[in-house]
């Protein structure tokens, strides 16, 4: 993990949003305690996963977007959010395209435990 910047980090999602078209390809835009702020667009269905040591945050900007659980569907549109526990599998799924925030620890692979796949993205990716 990188060093935090040593001056303000700032931006406008419209902006950073805008820099870039591909789905399913987080890129980050901050840092914060251990902690990176993500942005991803996301379109149809990722694969089911789980992250033993981390929560994640998943905030909607725009559009629709669900967390899906074995037992429960979160479907949420902007300005919702959803934390998911720490283990807790899930797969996240938009029909139309969305625009999502995302809050996690950095270095967290964004497939978790699946296996790797066109859907595995790099890390530490900044606009």
């Amino acid at each position: 993990m990188s060093a935090p910047p040593s001056t303000p980090q700032t931006g406008a999602l419209p902006d950073k949003f805008g820099a870039f078209a591909e789905h399913w390809r987080p890129k980050v835009v901050a840092e914060l305690n251990g902690q990176e702020v993500k942005l991803i667009k996301t379109q149809g269905v990722f694969p089911w996963h789980s992250h033993a040591t981390a929560e994640e945050m998943f905030l909607v900007w725009r559009g629709r977007f669900r967390v899906e659980f074995r037992d429960r569907i979160v479907d949420m549109g902007p300005g919702e959010f959803c934390v998911v526990p720490r283990g807790v599998e899930h797969r996240t799924a938009s029909d139309d395209e969305a625009e999502v925030m995302v809050f996690e620890p950095a270095e967290i692979v964004n497939t978790g435990d699946a296996a790797p796949s066109e859907f595995t993205a790099p890390n530490a990716v900044r606009i």
